[in-house]
């Protein structure tokens, strides 16, 4: 689990070519720690951008959202593990089968973390107390996965009900007065660390910044204050 502010920022490099996502990465310089590589860039590049980014000494975040039968899930974790990515995804919607297929995978890789996708950004459902949730965190904590991707509004329920033994992490962080693009549940970093984010993945805020390592200091400077340091 990450301790400081930094440790908690995750930059999502959604761009089309791996050149295009090593140069961003370059211009964003070592405070950021964790890159997220998310299907337009997997599917182009292939494990060589994910080798090229833990070059440059960072963390990665493999953001495929498996979802398939359980056999097929397990295969696919079982492959994602043999990449130097440290944070990968499937959907919870997948099922419990295919949960405790990743849980089990899971066991004896202390060095690797299979979050389960509790809802998507885009999604608009507004179940009463996030039931939709909560009932697929619920499912993931059974089958001993290692987290969750959560709405900002989820993660203080799942932190009240799991403590830290279900990691949280939060996408769609915008700064205040930033626009939500095509996304719904959208929060600020210092929301997001007050409800209980223990990671929190921000996108165009940062990649689409005139100065990239000045938007990310920006966001880990709001973080650092939320959590009172």
């Amino acid at each position: 689990m990450p301790r400081s502010a930094r440790e908690r920022l995750i930059v999502a490099l959604d761009l089309p070519t791996e050149e295009e996502a090593v140069a961003l990465t370059r211009r964003i310089g070592d405070d950021v720690l964790w890159v997220k590589v998310g299907l337009e860039l997997f599917c182009s590049s292939g494990p060589s951008v994910v080798h090229r980014l833990v070059d440059l000494g960072k963390r990665v975040f493999l953001d495929l959202k498996f979802h398939d039968i359980p056999n097929t899930v397990a295969g696919a974790i079982r492959s994602a593990s043999r990449l130097p990515v440290s944070l990968l995804t499937m959907h919870a919607a997948a099922g419990e089968r295919a949960l405790e297929a990743a849980g089990r995978l899971q066991v004896g890789r202390d060095q690797l973390g299979v979050l389960a996708v509790t809802r998507l950004t885009s999604d608009a459902e507004d179940l009463p107390g996030f039931a939709d949730v909560v009932q697929k965190a619920d499912a993931a904590a059974r089958a001993g996965v290692f987290g969750v991707v959560c709405p900002a509004g989820a993660a203080r329920i799942l932190r009240e009900v799991h403590g830290d033994r279900l990691a949280r992490v939060v996408p769609g962080i915008r700064l205040a007065g930033s626009g939500p693009d095509d996304q719904v549940h959208i929060a600020t970093p210092k929301r997001a660390v007050e409800e209980g984010a223990h990671w929190i993945v921000v996108g165009r805020t940062i990649t689409r910044s005139p100065q990239p390592s000045a938007a990310a200091a920006a966001i880990i400077h709001e973080m650092e204050e939320a959590q009172g340091r």
